[in-house]
């Protein structure tokens, strides 16, 4: 579902994404580890046509990113770090407008789609509110549902517990085990439980080059994900929050 050659993207003399290759099946839970300034959002945005690379390129569900980016965008949902929301629409108006920009059309497949995607979020309470008046919890679940809204096969998320209670992490969690089932998420987290809770396989990116990809049973085998991640990004790479994952 994805296949990713030599990517790379550069701003002025800087090198931000270097030659990262990668792969991942239908039915992968892909955590995209790395330290701050590591190059994860770049490659992100990349991937979800976002952001044009300045070499190389990626196969999304099947369509390239830059010869066929309106086809990649039909299959793939997106979660920014900072949810994409119009404040002055409630929470179903929001959805119902998003469901429309991603294809689906018909009154009742739109309303049958909103439904779903506000139950899977845990939205039913604040369905009717108003985005801009949103805990940042709940602007998160709204940002959640967005992304699947139209029932994408790729599902890419950038630190999508962000702001959640306990409570709500959970959910969260249960929810994407439960999406990738039948597609492909990619999980950028620095909160390593986290991968280890939801993810079948890893790759970590240091410097803007990927220093190492594997299935997590494999990887940890021997030693724990932290070791892993620390002997992959180098220690002075990481901060203590980043590695004891207090985010969580």
């Amino acid at each position: 579902m994805i296949e990713v050659e030599n990517l790379s993207r550069q701003y002025g003399d800087l090198l931000a994404v270097s030659g990262v290759s990668f792969s991942a099946k239908s039915g992968d839970i892909l955590g995209f580890l790395g330290p701050n300034g590591a190059g994860k959002t770049t490659t992100l945005r990349m991937l979800v046509t976002y952001l044009p690379p300045s070499s190389g390129t990626a196969r999304v569900a099947g369509y390239d990113i830059l010869r066929e980016s309106d086809s990649v965008r039909r299959n793939i949902g997106y979660l920014p770090e900072s949810p994409p929301l119009y404040g002055e629409m409630t929470v179903t108006e929001y959805l119902s407008f998003v469901a429309q920009l991603k294809g689906i059309y018909g009154r009742k497949k739109i309303r049958e789609a909103v439904e779903r995607a506000i139950e899977r979020c845990f939205l039913m309470e604040v369905s009717k509110r108003l985005c801009r008046n949103l805990s940042r919890g709940y602007r998160q679940r709204v940002g959640l549902a967005q992304a699947i809204v139209h029932d994408p096969s790729v599902i890419v998320l950038d630190e999508p517990t962000s702001g959640l209670d306990p409570k709500q992490i959970t959910e969260i969690r249960r929810l994407i085990k439960e999406l990738g089932k039948d597609r492909t998420v990619i999980l950028s987290t620095h909160i390593l439980p986290e991968v280890q809770m939801v993810c079948n396989r890893v790759v970590i990116i240091s410097r803007g080059k990927i220093a190492l990809e594997s299935n997590l049973e494999d990887l940890t085998k021997e030693k724990s994900l932290e070791q892993v991640f620390l002997e992959s990004v180098g220690y002075e790479d990481v901060s203590d929050k980043e590695i004891t994952g207090q985010n969580a």
